[in-house]
């Protein structure tokens, strides 16, 4: 694994994820109560004993540059590095990236003189857990120029994703980008014959990408010199019939979380026993920032089937099937429901809210009622706040608060004055 360098993408707008986005790049939006979604393919990187590491950025970076300056300090003796690439202005490049292939492109002179025989191209907004020495492994095993890492999916998944064919070998010989749900009627399956197919679920008759990508190095050298900006849309289509593309199975849990409802279920995920992922799984950790907070205090109420984290204060009410973050403070006689709770940045004293006026105190005030909705970091939730979206509302936005896809999303620093019903 000394022989690979990986290199994850930090996103680009993150539209889809907006208001979450608003002030932070995707990779660096809060997960699980403490985590970040980028320290996802770092943690299999390191848990995989790939040492070199680049992360390129772009849109909204502060926050994730200064996550994974605070988190990830190798040991000096090691030779590892996780560094951080900004979009650039050079002689050569005036402009911003233009897409996944455009920023590995621009990268190139950061990275090609480095000693590495594979590059692994990882995206970071996903939320896995894949040991990616395996993914070399079947790379060189089949003498493959790329390796492309995909999963079996149903027909309602594979419209949304790219869906791959292959030849009589267990190569890729076809990549059609999003597919129509008629074409995928036309199709029937993409499933090549071969043993590691012999265990697909018959509702999963489709194959698609997961964005993973394992390019040889010349093979990358080369591709980059071709036009294209994206690897997905441009550069993968072309390579293939020019070059030995293979496919690598993930049979575990995978999701792309690049939208609310995405996101908002990968959390309420976390709460359910037997959940198809989980944070701490004791061969494999997820790392994260170490953060010096006391453990979560809970002042009667009820809790069932909830994610607490460090430094969260309840002072009794009713908590279900809800992540409650780092930090996070919840008021008396409280009801959160089917709800993310990012937690705050920083604990409020009275000091602090002097001469604030009638401004709520950080956090959620009492007798707050909160039902399927995402409340970002640091908001301020006023006492008697109804958030239940009773009329059912899809797409609305309203002062201090947005629904997307049905779910009410507070934003960061948002603010609700006390008796707010949405």
């Amino acid at each position: 694994m000394r022989d690979v360098l990986a290199i994850i993408l930090g996103g680009g707008r993150g539209t889809r994820l907006f208001p979450l986005t608003h002030a932070r790049s995707k990779p660096a939006v809060p997960i699980g109560g403490k985590y970040r979604l980028i320290d996802i393919p770092i943690s299999s990187c390191l848990n995989s004993e790939i040492r070199s590491i680049f992360v390129l950025t772009q849109f909204n970076s502060a926050s994730l540059n200064r996550h994974i300056s605070q988190t990830y300090r190798l040991d000096g003796f090691s030779q590892g590095l996780v560094d951080i690439i900004a979009a650039e202005q050079t002689p050569d490049n005036h402009g911003w990236f233009q897409g996944t292939a455009d920023a590995v492109r621009q990268a190139r002179r950061h990275f090609e003189s480095l000693d590495a025989e594979y590059y692994l191209i990882l995206a970071g907004d996903h939320l896995y857990r894949m040991d990616y020495a395996e993914l070399i492994e079947s790379h060189t095993e089949r003498h493959a120029d790329i390796t492309l890492a995909a999963q079996p999916v149903g027909k309602d998944d594979a419209t949304q994703m790219g869906i791959f064919w292959f030849d009589h070998s267990g190569q890729i010989a076809g990549f059609e980008e999003k597919p129509s749900a008629d074409r995928l009627s036309q199709i029937g399956s993409s499933l090549p014959t071969g043993a590691m197919f012999l265990r697909t679920p018959e509702d999963k008759p489709f194959v698609a990408s997961m964005g993973i990508y394992v390019f040889s190095r010349q093979t990358l050298l080369d591709v980059l010199e071709q036009d294209g900006i994206d690897f997905g849309k441009e550069i993968i289509p072309a390579a293939l019939g020019k070059y030995r593309v293979n496919a690598f199975l993930h049979r575990d849990y995978w999701a792309d979380v690049g939208t609310i409802d995405a996101y908002y279920d990968a959390n309420i995920m976390l709460t359910r026993p037997g959940a198809p992922f989980r944070f701490h799984d004791p061969k494999r950790p997820i790392f994260t920032r170490p953060r010096h907070l006391p453990p979560a205090r809970v002042f009667g109420g009820a809790v069932e089937h909830c994610v607490l984290s460090d430094g969260c204060s309840l002072s009794g009410g009713h908590f279900r099937d809800s992540v409650i973050g780092v930090r996070a403070v919840v008021g008396e006689r409280a009801t959160i429901t089917r709800s993310v709770l990012v937690g705050a940045d920083f604990y409020e004293t009275d000091d602090d809210t002097a001469g604030m006026g009638r401004l709520p105190r950080l956090g959620i005030g009492k007798d707050v009622v909160i039902d399927r909705a995402i409340i970002d970091k640091n908001a301020r939730i006023g006492d008697g706040c109804r958030l239940v979206n009773a009329n059912g509302a899809q797409e609305a936005d309203g002062d201090g608060w947005h629904i997307r896809s049905g779910i009410i999303v507070v934003p960061k620093g948002g603010v609700l004055k006390a008796g707010t019903v949405v």
